[in-house]
Order: C-alpha cells, then sequence, then structure tokens
C-alpha cells in the first residue's frame, strides 16, 4: 500500500544559506520519499508565496499533515495535492507556504515511486526517449539580482542544440563555462561567481556578449557539434517609471523590443527568457510576432506556471514557451497542469532550478517525465550539478 504514514518537516540550508523546508513521506509499506523547496531571488509578482521556513514548517504541521497521514495515498498525486489545497484554503498557499507545500508534493511523489519500485521519471508518466532529451541550458555569466557590480542581464546561458547525448550536452556547458574564464584570465578581468555557480564580472552587457559568443563558438568547435547561447533578461526587475533601466540609460518598451530583436539577430540566440515586464502581455506578443520564428520567447514572471496567466498569454499570442518552476504554483499537480496547457498550445517548455537550490533532484525527472524540450539547472556548483548528474544517470540506467 502507499497510504502516507508520517509526514516529517525540518529546516534545512539552500545554496544562499537561507532556511528552506525539507519533508520526509513514508508510506504504510515503507516506501520513502524526501523533498526540499528551493527559492528565488528574481521572483514574478504572482508567484505562490514563500514563508519564513518555520513558520511554513508549522502551519504546514498544523493544517497540512492531519489531511494526510493515514488518510491519502502517495501514489494519488491529484489526491495529495487536493489535500494540500485544502488545508491551505487560498490561491496562492499564503496559509502553509508553497515551500512546504512542494516540498509534501515532490516528497510524496518519491515515496510513490519508491513503494513501486520505480524511478521516478517513471512514476510520473514519463520515459527517457533516447536521443530526444531534455537540452541543458547552462547559466555561464550572469549579473541582475543573482550578482551585484556585474551584468545589467541576469543571465547569459549555453545551450548545446547540437549534442548528441545529455552526457556531451552537460559537459559541453561545463566546457564553456570554463572557456569564459579563460578569456578573463587572458583579459585580465577578475569575476567571482554568483548565485548560481555563473562567472560575475564587473564589465558591460556588450563585452559579455562578446566574450559568451567567443566561448561558445570555440568549445562548439572543438566538441563537433552546435552550441548556441541565450538569455534571461529578468526584465521586471529592471522595469521602473515606465522604462527599462540600464547601466548607460534607459530604454522604453519600443526600443526593448527593438533591442532584443537586434540581440536575437546579430547573435541567432537560442532563447531569450522574461525579456519584458511581467505585466506586458501586449509587448511580448509583438516581440513574438518578429522574432518567435527564430528563438524561444520564454515567460518566467510572465506566467509563473499558473494556468490562467498562460492561458492569457496563449490569448495573447505572447512567448511561445514557458518556464516551469514547482515551487512558483506550489505542487506538481499544478506543474503538470500548466505543462499540458503549454503543449496543447504549442509552447515548448523548459524546466527550471532557483537561484536559492538545494540538491533535490526532481526537476531533472519532471523533464524527463513530461519531455520536456529544455532543462535550465546551471553549470557548476554542487546543488546545479545534482540535477546534471541525475540527468546522466537516467539517461544511462535508461539503455
Amino acid at each position: 500500500m502507499t497510504r502516507i504514514s508520517s509526514v516529517s518537516l525540518r529546516r534545512v540550508l539552500d545554496s544562499r544559506g537561507n532556511a528552506t523546508v525539507e519533508a520526509d513521506v513514508l508510506t504504510d509499506s515503507g516506501g520513502f520519499g524526501r523533498a526540499a523547496a528551493p527559492s528565488g531571488a528574481s521572483t514574478g509578482e504572482y508567484e505562490a508565496i514563500e514563508l519564513p521556513a518555520q513558520e511554513a514548517i508549522a502551519n504546514a504541521r498544523e493544517h497540512a499533515v492531519p489531511r494526510l497521514v493515514d488518510t491519502v495515498y502517495a501514489g494519488d498525486q491529484r489526491a495529495v495535492d487536493n489535500a494540500l489545497r485544502a488545508a491551505d484554503g487560498t490561491d496562492n498557499f499564503s496559509e502553509i507556504g508553497a515551500n512546504s507545500a512542494v516540498a509534501i508534493s515532490m516528497a510524496a511523489a518519491k515515496a510513490g515511486a519508491d513503494t513501486l519500485g520505480a524511478p521516478l521519471y517513471q512514476h510520473l508518466g514519463g520515459a527517457f526517449r533516447g536521443d530526444n532529451f531534455p537540452i541543458p541550458l547552462g547559466n555561464v555569466v550572469g549579473g541582475g539580482e543573482h550578482a551585484k557590480d556585474a551584468t545589467d542581464i541576469q543571465e547569459f546561458l549555453s545551450a548545446p542544440v547540437g549534442a548528441p547525448s545529455v552526457e556531451e550536452a552537460v559537459f559541453a556547458n561545463a566546457a564553456v563555462h570554463a572557456a569564459i574564464g579563460d578569456i578573463f584570465d587572458e583579459r585580465e578581468i577578475g569575476a567571482g561567481k554568483g548565485d548560481e555557480g555563473a562567472w560575475a564580472p564587473p564589465i558591460d552587457d556588450e563585452e559579455a556578449f562578446e566574450i559568451v559568443d567567443e566561448a561558445v563558438s570555440q568549445v562548439a568547435d572543438e566538441v563537433g557539434f552546435e552550441i548556441k547561447f541565450g538569455l534571461d533578461m529578468a526584465a521586471a526587475e529592471m522595469y521602473e517609471d515606465g522604462a527599462y533601466q540600464y547601466s548607460d540609460g534607459e530604454k522604453s518598451t519600443d526600443e526593448q523590443i527593438e533591442y532584443v530583436a537586434d540581440l536575437v539577430e546579430e547573435y541567432d540566440l537560442a532563447y531569450v527568457e522574461d525579456p519584458l515586464d511581467e505585466n506586458d502581455y501586449e509587448a511580448f506578443a509583438e516581440l513574438t510576432e518578429q522574432v518567435g520564428d527564430q528563438t524561444l520567447i520564454c515567460g518566467d514572471d510572465l506566467f509563473v506556471t499558473n494556468v490562467s496567466r498562460l492561458q492569457d498569454g496563449i490569448d495573447a499570442g505572447a512567448a511561445n514557451s514557458i518556464l516551469i518552476k514547482p515551487n512558483q504554483i506550489g505542487s506538481l499537480s499544478d506543474t503538470f497542469d500548466a505543462i499540458e496547457l503549454a503543449v496543447k498550445h504549442g509552447y515548448k517548455t523548459i524546466i527550471s532550478h532557483r537561484s536559492g537550490e538545494t540538491e533535490d533532484t526532481t526537476i531533472a525527472h519532471l523533464a524527463v517525465a513530461t519531455d520536456a524540450d529544455y532543462i535550465k539547472t546551471g553549470t557548476v556548483a554542487g546543488e546545479r550539478t545534482a540535477k546534471l548528474n541525475e540527468l546522466i544517470r537516467i539517461a544511462d540506467d535508461a539503455v
């Protein structure tokens, strides 16, 4: 049986040294699952609510755990997540906290998989499809909310679109990261690292484009397959007083659209995430109309893994892809609903980590289970490589 027999919650550290929520779920047949909630720095206005860890744990123990233990089956994910919703009683998990909710939701899925003796991605309904794997987007240079005194653009992302395997894609991104470090050394640019392990150099966006383009081309020549790069602009964080604020001045919405379209053309970008403000469906639609046949225009803060906001975007023609973050919406069932709606309407899906991460590998399994187009999980640092190494294991085990 997979009936939940206990749910334990505790504080653990995330990669920024902040407290987050970890959940253990045990079933009456001995199935066990453990999961931890990540936390974002660049967060959308419409995300589910993360509470301080101790408050989230206390509230979940009081309201959610009694609804789950000896009542709900871990193998029935929808029942688990419906119980969490009922325990919370709000639209955004502001009572028990999305951090407690998503930790319990993911841990229950793992307990259900453990009871069946199946890997999580199979339990979630997926299969590894050989050469059709989620392409890892590797954060190699960044600034914005992830690093101070660095680039305005939050993330420059390596995209090994021609890689013949997960393993080669993962190592290609690591090679791009290393090549960029070498270029910094050659130019005597001192660069630390940001929250996600990307280089955080004291340079402007223009020089960053030049360096990333050089490194990507160099590594592509070495490995013998195509590597492009992309951006997470996190434009909502730049948008203030009706304009996009850059270090060298501001851009109107029309100027921002033109700027991004020119970047797509000049650098053959594979991916552009959040290039405009999170409330500007019209501008997203205009940019998508201009360059959506050349690149992925991805909504993160725009959609926040929320089916209602995604439907608004679909109706408006805004973006052609969606970033999927389970903690943005609070449960795996809600996450699957957003993915299903996106795929139905031809949107590409990108499963994503957060800047404040743990060693939890659930999103690697989620990406495989849902046949996602991309997975965004960093390039270096242990909490990032945990997901990447898990992808390699899944591919290896599926052979």
